[in-house]
């Protein structure tokens, strides 16, 4: 069900906001569905089955939701001027688990509340064997432009150990739809998966490939506090990640991806050709405001930040009774701003201005880093922080030597 939510400050009841949006700041909306047929062992993310969801209903989540948006369309119409969202992501959970038109309904929700901006990214999420041509099509003709799919292996027994139950073939046809109703495809991976060799992991990135995708995610195994996968690895049933095959995975993740004309513009993620990147990721990466919608959702607008109670059934009945679902919030100073510029700038491919490091003693780091093959000389030379693929493997190093 998730890790537990951070305390933060009260939230006024009205969720307004108390602080000015700029209008030169892009405007996404993030939309939680956190519904799963089943809980994977390694996930921590806010998502339920259908026994934990004690009177909470998935027929009525859409209404629900609609209900948050129409609260923020006020909060934000007080807070500063209109602005179209650029993009849309509806996460999870799994989306498709609710039906199309459901999510198309939200999607409207979005338009009428906030507008969609020319060419707006709208991404679904779905795991593959949510995925017909019929739900396709109708979330194209509403409006969705991209579907992510959770592909994670093609390996069995891979998938076992994830606890992911979908159909391995099922990849193919999901992503056969998605084509022909006209979206660009994203796939998603993990690697490190207990039991898993540097050969499972080849042939996932192999059958990936194939299905020629417009854009590969691969993620590392992380194990997290009170999953059901930590619990094991903490009984010694399965084994840890080992870290040096984590890197070896991603290596050979960059390697193949590169050979195949996909280049990496965040750590974990690659793309065919910049046209071909998440949008909405990078919006969070480049620190852009954005709303999160749905329990548990956090977001993100001029500095301020909350976070919506947890349970699905709390989050109805908040707003319910016309009160914002938010559990908390947060306005992070100077020191916690400037860190996390810092991870997340140095993520990306353009990297970070030099200039806007915090400290002559960061900006003196550089050259160490440089030396240590972890940042890019010549683009140190020209103002910038950019990751080696040395560095991305160590990116934790390099944020601590540019924050210490």
């Amino acid at each position: 069900m998730g890790s537990a939510l951070p305390l933060g400050d009260p939230t006024p009841a009205d969720g307004l906001l108390g602080v000015a949006t700029d209008a030169r700041t892009d405007f996404g909306v993030y939309l939680h569905v956190p519904f799963c047929r089943v809980r994977c062992g390694y996930c921590d993310f806010n998502t339920y089955t259908a026994p934990e969801l004690r009177g909470a209903r998935q027929d009525q989540y859409a209404d629900t939701l609609l209900r948050e948006i129409d609260l923020a369309t006020g909060v934000l119409a007080a807070a500063g001027p209109a602005r179209a969202a650029q993009t849309v992501f509806f996460g999870g959970g799994t989306p498709t688990l609710l039906p199309a038109g459901d999510l198309a309904r939200m999607l409207g929700g979005v338009r009428d509340g906030f507008g969609l901006a020319p060419n707006a990214e709208v991404t679904v999420e779905a795991n593959p064997d949510t995925v017909t041509p019929a739900v396709v099509d109708e979330l194209a003709a509403a409006g969705v432009t991209r579907m992510s799919i959770g592909m994670q292996s093609s390996v069995p027994h891979v998938l076992a150990a994830l606890d992911r139950t979908h159909t391995p073939s099922n990849v193919g046809t999901a992503v056969e739809a998605a084509r022909a109703a006209g979206l660009d495809v994203s796939l998603d991976l993990i690697y490190g998966a207990p039991g898993e060799s540097l050969g499972d992991w080849r042939a996932s990135l192999e059958t990936a490939l194939a299905h020629d995708p417009d854009h590969v995610s691969a993620y590392a195994l992380i194990i997290e506090q009170g999953t059901k996968l930590h619990r094991q690895i903490s009984r010694g049933e399965v084994p840890a990640p080992d870290d040096d095959l984590q890197a070896d995975m991603y290596e050979l993740a960059d390697g193949l991806l590169n050979a195949a004309g996909y280049d990496w513009y965040e750590v974990s993620n690659w793309s065919r050709g910049e046209h071909q990147r998440s949008r909405h990721n990078l919006s969070y990466w480049r620190g852009a405001d954005w709303w999160g919608f749905g329990p548990g959702a956090h977001s993100h607008v001029a500095g301020l930040r909350w976070w919506n109670v947890k349970h699905p059934a709390a989050y109805a009945q908040r707003l319910a009774t016309g009160c914002s679902p938010a559990a908390g919030r947060e306005t992070p100073d100077a020191e916690q701003r400037t860190l996390e510029r810092v991870l997340l700038e140095t993520r990306i491919r353009e990297g970070m201005a030099t200039a806007d490091l915090p400290s002559e003693g960061a900006r003196r780091a550089v050259a160490g880093l440089v030396a240590d093959g972890l940042v890019d000389g010549a683009r140190a030379v020209r103002g910038r922080v950019v990751l080696t693929l040395k560095g991305r493997l160590l990116a934790d190093a390099v944020v601590r030597a540019l924050t210490d």
